[in-house]
């Protein structure tokens, strides 16, 4: 019975390795990650203030109407 259990588990894992992308690729995908985001520092640093200040209003707002 756990002999059976346990190939059933194994075989069942196996096609799940073949969604994980191999260590060369996955470096070039954080790489472009990291200068994605090198890049758009400058617009973040000025929306990311913007987007909060908008946001504590909604939530006031909503605050507000439901007293």
């Amino acid at each position: 019975m756990v002999v059976q259990f346990f190939f059933a588990v194994a075989f069942s894992a196996v096609p799940l390795t073949l969604y994980v992308p191999p260590m060369r690729h996955l470096t070039l995908f954080v790489s472009a990650i990291q200068e994605l985001m090198r890049e758009t520092s400058g617009y973040r640093t000025r929306v990311v203030p913007r987007f909060r200040r908008a946001f504590r209003f909604l939530l006031r707002a909503a605050s507000s109407s439901t007293n």
